[in-house]
């Protein structure tokens, strides 16, 4: 049960942290520091890569006690329990992505005037600092929704969005529960996470960021209004709760899928 609570909080952060990239653009054009917003990011994206570095090992522990003790079927619900964790990260983070326009804009324009990472940290850490940021937490309400503007926002890429985010959700404990439903090629099944993640990868790189960028660049260029770039942000974070939800509706199929092709690779 602890293994499974802490695969479940990594989880949580790791999708949280993902939904609040979505923040990053809106930020960097309400500063004007786009470049920076982007780079500034990676400094708490590191949060999110060091917890998938921790709770591989513990997926794949659970796989393995599963198959020690014939208990595939409790391994199936624990899984969908650290889906729901994707989902709950997902709906936090989509909350909290306005608040963290605001928080991330300050942490920017104090970025320049620190002029290194550590030195902003040191600032981020005064109780004054800390205070501030307080006043700009608050749930999302009419004002925001003042502030969003849907009019010329392409949407095919929010369609992609959502089959992205739900192959990717899955791609990994599906691939891990195959492992367990055919436990002696299970290296073999587990391997396949890495071309179902590629896959999902290659389609948001090719077909979903872009557009992202393109709108972001245009509302710099003055061609869009800025309440655009804020639209995106919130339609990305909203397709990316519903991509979370439609991997519950993946995750078994998926893993049937693995199972057949990892049959068809040893043969």
């Amino acid at each position: 049960m602890n293994r499974l609570l802490a695969v479940f909080l990594l989880t949580f952060l790791i999708h949280l942290v993902d939904a609040l990239s979505y923040a990053v653009r809106p930020a960097g054009v309400r500063t004007g520091r786009l470049a920076t917003a982007l780079s500034l990011f990676n400094v708490i994206a590191l949060a999110a890569r060091t917890a998938n570095l921790i709770q591989a090992p513990l997926l794949g522990s659970l796989v393995d006690q599963a198959v020690l003790r014939g208990t595939s079927a409790r391994l199936a619900d624990d899984f969908r329990l650290v889906l729901a964790a994707a989902t709950l990260g997902a709906v936090v983070g989509a909350g909290a992505v306005p608040t963290f326009v605001r928080v991330f804009s300050r942490a920017i324009l104090a970025f320049e005037r620190a002029g290194s990472v550590l030195g902003l940290l040191a600032r981020a850490l005064s109780p004054r600092a800390l205070l501030s940021v307080s006043h700009d937490v608050r749930p999302p309400g009419l004002e925001l929704g003042r502030r969003l503007d849907f009019r010329g926002v392409p949407y095919g890429f929010l369609v992609l969005n959502v089959a992205i985010t739900a192959i990717y959700t899955t791609g990994v404990l599906s691939a891990l529960y195959a492992g367990a439903l055919v436990p002696d090629y299970r290296t073999t099944a587990t391997q396949l996470s890495g071309v179902i993640n590629g896959f999902a990868t290659v389609l948001f790189v090719l077909a979903v960021d872009p557009v992202a960028a393109l709108v972001t660049d245009q509302v710099l260029a003055g061609r869009r209004p800025r309440g655009q770039v804020n639209a995106v942000a919130a339609l990305l974070s909203g397709t990316k709760v519903l991509g979370t939800l439609l991997a519950q509706l993946l995750f078994a199929p998926a893993a049937d899928l693995v199972v057949a092709v990892t049959g068809w690779i040893v043969r």
